[in-house]
């Protein structure tokens, strides 16, 4: 099994949302995030004073697959949530040992 955990723009998760689940996804984590890369924020004015904004808002999405979904799941994500320009965020991806369902003691695959 494998956690994907993917930040995303904001704007860009109800696009991603649909095509995991039209894709089979039975269930993620959505967290919003406040963070920086590249991007390294931007300026912006309010009653006449400038400041700047580092931490811009991001999606974080935690989703558990299977190792032979894996490949698949991924190209979801990168094909919905790409524009191409900076920012666009970044997708880690950990083994995971085990997982365990609370409600019924499954664990394994059996638990997704």
């Amino acid at each position: 099994m494998k956690k994907i955990e993917a930040i995303i723009r904001h704007f860009k998760l109800e696009e991603v949302k649909s095509a995991l689940t039209e894709a089979g996804v039975l269930g993620m984590t959505i967290t919003e995030v406040r963070g920086f890369g590249r991007q390294k924020g931007h300026k912006e004015q309010y009653r006449g004073a400038e400041y700047t904004v580092d931490f811009l808002p991001k999606a974080k999405m935690e989703i558990v697959v299977a190792d032979d979904q894996l490949d698949s799941i991924v190209k979801v994500i990168v094909d919905n949530a790409r524009t191409g320009q900076v920012g666009d965020g970044k997708i880690f991806i950990t083994d995971l040992a085990d997982v365990l369902r609370i409600r019924t003691g499954e664990s394994g695959a059996e638990a997704l």
